[in-house]
């Protein structure tokens, strides 16, 4: 009998349709039946050893909610009929945007998620913001949900492994031959999403609120794309090409596929492929080989649009120009591609929402010291400081848009010209995670054209008229060393931002097109941000995770399931725009 290993997630979701993402453990055929009638079917298809299918839901009811279930070869496998862990959860359902004007919108975001220890076991990072959500919404289900939950990178981490992770890699091979302790092989991945995906609450949660996805470097590597060197360096090594391939085939499969809209998998060759053939590995695997070797031959990045709010997911890890005195964080076709689709049908949306899973926007100091090591390990100092630069950009991280300074004027440039004139959006809003704090940040335009340098763009005769923030938010659940906490307070700091522009005038940086304050944080906790749209009107939402005593049985509707429960408190609400 064809078994669930993994899903089902809730994925791409639109009036009438919705795609519904799961891993079964023998070929067969998968089925979601809705209560109202509307469901789809689709074939499972093999990657090395494992099964998956996408199911397309057709004939759903704009601004509906229906409950689903999910069958394999027509038995019934979810919800789970014999897991206790489900029994108490609500269905799952599907829950169309209505198409009427001026429907409210929510966007729920965070980034960098370690997989929570099993039920009873000591979490060493503190609660998990997703249960939180997963516990609120299930207390509630009529109540307020996210109509997306948007992960902006570092959904599983190779590179940093749990203990019985590591127990499981240690009875695969020896963990004394490179790279150790970390993944390096797809199998070692699906282990990963399985440990990720597997919990019951957090299942739950990834079953009934649609999820848009994208890689960053820890879903692959620590600093992965950091610069040509380290790129040279990596692929020098006896293990780095099965570990990327397999990375970048895992992501296409667990991650990518769902991110697209019935539309585009139709028009998606791979994805044809790997459906026709009895094994669609060495299909998948030559897909990866290539997208690893010419970043330009693949789009990570994708377009989302949820009545007159527009998402463009960047890919800022993948698709980066490494030439020394060519660098870019996105390649022209990938840069074209956000600027078209920034522009494409302007007066449609009234809000846009730019996710990149690194932060435009950073402190003072860090976004200078980023700039200062770029132009040193150029060569523009000579190849002593060229060298100083390399290393300091690799120990310390500086990979940011900070550090490829034309590309964070060009992308300046795109939302300025986005957010101007009589049919600019309410608000723009650049959403990204990695730095393990959260914060809001705004820019205001250099209306003198006073920049010069790279990076500096052209100056403005006056700023847009959208009101644009950088909204930064992170970790959704992983640790917050004393280290990060001292160093961001410093880096948003006046000494700081005197300290930074000293680096700048050595490195002779001109003043990058946009001035920028902090009006937000820094906070630091396990946390998640809630932007609610309606009309032009937007409002921003903080919230923390924390534990709080489980409630006597039948005294309130609590969380499921054993151990200590786990809410959301907010830490702060203001309004954006309206």
């Amino acid at each position: 009998m064809t078994g669930l290993r993994l899903g089902p997630l809730l994925r791409y979701i639109d009036g009438s349709s919705a795609t519904v993402w799961v891993e079964t453990s023998r070929p067969g055929t998968a089925e979601v039946r809705c209560a109202d009638g509307s469901g789809g079917t689709a074939r499972t298809f093999r990657i090395a050893g494992h099964h998956y299918a996408l199911v397309e839901v057709t004939g759903l009811t704009p601004g509906a909610t229906t409950p689903y279930e999910v069958f394999l070869d027509r038995a019934r496998v979810w919800p789970p009929a014999e897991d206790e862990a489900f029994a108490s959860l609500p269905p799952s359902v599907i829950s169309t945007p209505g198409a009427e004007a001026g429907a409210t919108v929510r966007v729920a975001f965070g980034s960098c998620r370690w997989a929570s220890p099993p039920a009873g076991e000591p979490d060493p990072v503190g609660p998990d913001a997703l249960h939180g959500l997963a516990a609120r919404i299930a207390a509630d289900p009529g109540g307020e949900r996210p109509d997306v939950l948007l992960l902006l990178g570092d959904q599983v981490y190779a590179d940093e492994v749990s203990d019985a992770t590591r127990a499981y890699l240690a009875a695969r091979r020896d963990l004394k031959d490179p790279p150790g302790d970390q993944v390096t092989d797809y199998e070692e991945y699906t282990h990963l999403y399985d440990e990720s995906w597997r919990d019951p609450l957090v299942r739950w949660l990834l079953s009934t609120v649609p999820t848009c996805m994208v890689f960053d470097d820890h879903d692959v590597i620590d600093d992965w794309n950091t610069s040509a060197s380290w790129v040279a360096d990596m692929r020098a090594t006896s293990w780095w090409g099965e570990r990327v391939r397999s990375g970048l085939a895992s992501y296409w499969v667990y991650q990518h596929l769902g991110n697209l809209s019935p539309r585009e998998l139709a028009a998606d060759p791979l994805y044809a492929s790997v459906r026709e053939l009895p094994d669609g590995t060495d299909a998948l695997w030559a897909f990866a080989a290539k997208a690893e070797a010419d970043a330009a031959s693949v789009r990570w990045s994708y377009r989302r649009d949820f009545g007159r709010v527009r998402l463009l997911m960047v890919d800022s890890r993948a698709a980066r120009v490494l030439a020394e005195g060519e660098r870019a964080m996105l390649d022209p076709a990938e840069a074209a591609w956000t600027r078209e689709q920034a522009l494409d049908g302007r007066g449609t949306y009234d809000h846009l929402l730019i996710g990149t899973s690194l932060p435009w926007l950073l402190p003072h100091l860090v976004h200078d010291v980023e700039g200062w090591s770029s132009v040193l390990a150029r060569g523009d100092k000579g190849p002593r400081w060229a060298r100083f630069g390399e290393w300091l950009r690799r120990a310390a991280d500086l990979e940011h848009w900070a550090a490829f300074p034309e590309s964070f004027g060009e992308l300046a440039e795109v939302i300025a010209e986005a957010g101007t004139g009589p049919d600019a959006p309410a608000t723009v809003c650049v959403l990204s995670g990695d730095v393990h704090h959260a914060y809001v940040a705004e820019p205001s335009w250099d209306t003198e054209g006073r920049g010069h340098g790279p990076g500096t763009g052209r100056g403005r005769e006056r700023g847009p008229d959208a009101r644009v923030v950088q909204l930064t938010c992170s970790p959704v659940h992983n640790s917050i060393p004393l280290s990060i906490r001292l160093g961001f307070r410093f880096g948003w700091s006046t000494v700081a931002r005197g300290l930074g522009r000293a680096f700048a005038r050595h490195g002779r940086l001109g003043h990058p097109p946009v001035k920028w304050r902090r009006t937000g944080g820094p906070w630091f906790g396990n946390q998640l941000m809630t932007l609610t749209m309606r009309g032009r009107s937007s409002v921003l939402r903080l919230e923390h995770a924390h534990t709080a005593k489980r409630p006597a049985p039948g005294t309130d509707a609590g969380q499921p399931g054993p151990g200590p429960e786990v809410r959301l408190r907010k830490v702060t609400e203001t309004g954006l725009s309206g």
